[in-house]
């Protein structure tokens, strides 16, 4: 029963660390250390972001990118994608995720290779049907070559 507890306990304070972890980070709400949680961004970072707040809040990412050094568009869209905001924002240049890009290029992958496959074996096919008539058109071509010499010799 005890164990059952300490179980329950310990997969209860992983879904707290779990859903904590992935919560989306506000630029203009957040704490240094809420910002130092976010993949990319260290304390020299988090305290340009806090240095710039103080200044007023982060309009959008165009803002943000302009105000904070050291932060261009395809660290923003890094930054994105690992769960900062801006005022509630997701950078809009930001690429999708790693499992989702994979699962949609297998599934655009999918179609495209299996008509590649239908056309390089119709192309296979043509071309047995070409080399097969091809060398039925020789065995005639022969044949008549055959017959030629033998009509001359009866006459």
């Amino acid at each position: 029963m005890i164990k059952k507890f300490i179980a329950m306990v310990a997969m209860f304070a992983a879904m707290l660390y779990a859903a904590a972890s992935f919560a989306a980070v506000d630029a203009n709400k957040a704490t240094a250390a809420e910002l130092d949680s976010v993949k990319g961004i260290g304390p020299a970072i988090s305290a340009k972001i806090v240095d710039e707040r103080k200044k007023g809040n982060f309009k959008d990412w165009n803002d943000f990118v302009t105000r904070v050094s050291g932060i261009g568009e395809k660290s923003a869209a890094n930054l994105s994608t690992n769960g900062l905001t801006v005022g509630g924002a997701a950078y809009k240049g930001a690429p999708a995720k790693a499992e989702e890009k994979s699962v949609a290029a297998k599934k655009d992958d999918k179609p495209a290779a299996k008509a590649d496959a239908k056309a390089k074996a119709a192309a296979d096919k043509k071309a047995a049907a070409d080399a097969k008539a091809d060398k039925k058109a020789d065995k005639k071509d022969d044949k008549k070559a055959d017959a030629k010499p033998a009509a001359d010799a009866k006459k």
